[in-house]
């Protein structure tokens, strides 16, 4: 089976001058985009999902990212079904990032973040 784990970011534009912190009034933050990482080796979307949470889960003073979503590959292709959908979907399709937890090599390069 594979799946599409979904990532959501946020960046602290009040980390960049000043302390970024709550405590301070200093935080500002903003949505910005994540992640969409295609699973491969499991069978289970809740394995998906924290296996990418494993690597995938940044939570700094200047940036935050989580994944939000997990679908089926078709599940998530079934959301692209318009002739405009389907330019967007090969644009999603070519910035999939592809990861399997019995390949480490496929998201080494995530754990040092």
């Amino acid at each position: 089976m594979q799946f599409v784990v979904t990532t959501q970011g946020l960046e602290n534009y009040g980390a960049h001058q000043e302390s970024g912190k709550f405590a301070d009034g200093q935080n500002y933050w903003k949505f910005k985009s994540g992640t969409d990482y295609l699973v491969r080796g499991l069978e289970r979307p809740q394995d998906a999902m924290a296996f990418v949470a494993s690597f995938g889960i940044d939570n700094g003073i200047g940036w935050k990212e989580f994944p939000t979503e997990v679908l089926t590959v078709e599940e998530w292709e079934a959301q692209f079904h318009s002739d405009f959908d389907t330019e967007y979907l090969d644009f999603k399709r070519k910035y999939l990032v592809t990861v399997d937890p019995r390949d480490p090599q496929s998201y080494k390069r995530f754990l040092s973040r």
